[in-house]
Formats: C-alpha cells, structure tokens, sequence
C-alpha cells in the first residue's frame, strides 16, 4: 500500500491545498445560510427545512464542502458536495452566477427511504443546480433548486 494522498492531491477536492485566487486577501471559504424552502407540492407531513454549509473555494471557480440539514420530513440529514460556479455568465447582469453541485446526501431513511431516488441505505446521489445574485465581493443571495420537489432560498457570506 502506498501512502495516504495528501489534500492537494485529493481526487474528490483538487486544489484543495491552493488559494482560489492570485488575490492574497481572497476569500478561501463560504457559508451558506437557508432559513426557508418552498416545496412544489404540500405535503402535511413537511417540516420547515433549515440548511447550513461550508465550502472550501478553490482555483477556477470551484468548491467542494459539507452541509447539514433537517430534510423536509424534520430528519436529521447531510450533503457532501463538490461543485463549480460560473459568475457573470449574463453580461448584462454582471452580479448574477449559477452554480451546480453534486454529490451524496444522507438522511432519508425509514418511511421516508423512497422520497429520493436511488437512495440505498440512506445515502444518494444528488446534483443541485444554483442561480445567484453577487451583494458585494463577501455575500450572496442564492435559489437552489432541489429536484422536483422544493426550491430553497439563502445567502452566502465569503471569508
């Protein structure tokens, strides 16, 4: 066996080890914040989802992180993602981006096992599309649509 990789030649978070930016003061992280999610259909049994993530920025506009959650169905739930955004890719809206992440989710288990495909043991496979609008260089506000079941709304603070 050879030895461990180090992070900056992680497979699932390359450039882990480098700044995101030539920039020496750039931002190397951000939050996410998501106080409210709009499910399509309602649903009696649906809970309030609240989500929080942290991302490690990195060169070229991508991103790789972690967040935790209550699912929609009030469980206990998490998300490991990498992803990658494109900013001013409207130039008439210079502030707007979208981004896309993918990765596993946990958290859909017992009754609610089925609410997301491919869901084995709790653990699947997820991609997250993004529309953002850039406040100032530190934060965001961000819609993030969630397959065809919700839409969730939050913000974003860089550091």
């Amino acid at each position: 066996m050879g030895a461990p990789a180090m992070a900056g030649d992680s497979f699932l978070c390359p450039g882990y080890d480098q700044p995101p930016s030539a920039d020496s003061d750039a931002a190397r992280y951000e939050a996410f914040f998501s106080p409210y999610t709009h499910h399509w259909t309602p649903n009696s049994e649906h809970q309030q989802v609240y989500a929080i993530s942290v991302s490690r920025l990195l060169p070229e506009n991508r991103y790789c992180g972690f967040s935790l959650f209550n699912n929609s169905f009030g469980q206990p739930s998490a998300y490991a993602f990498v992803g990658k955004s494109w900013p001013g890719f409207w130039q008439a809206q210079p502030q707007l981006y979208v981004s896309v992440s993918a990765g596993i989710i946990y958290g859909y288990v017992g009754q609610y096992k089925n609410k997301v495909p491919l869901n084995v043991g709790g653990f699947a496979p997820v991609i997250v599309p993004a529309l953002g609008y850039r406040l100032s260089p530190k934060s965001t506000l961000e819609i993030q649509l969630l397959g065809t079941a919700a839409v969730m709304f939050g913000t974003t603070w860089r550091f």
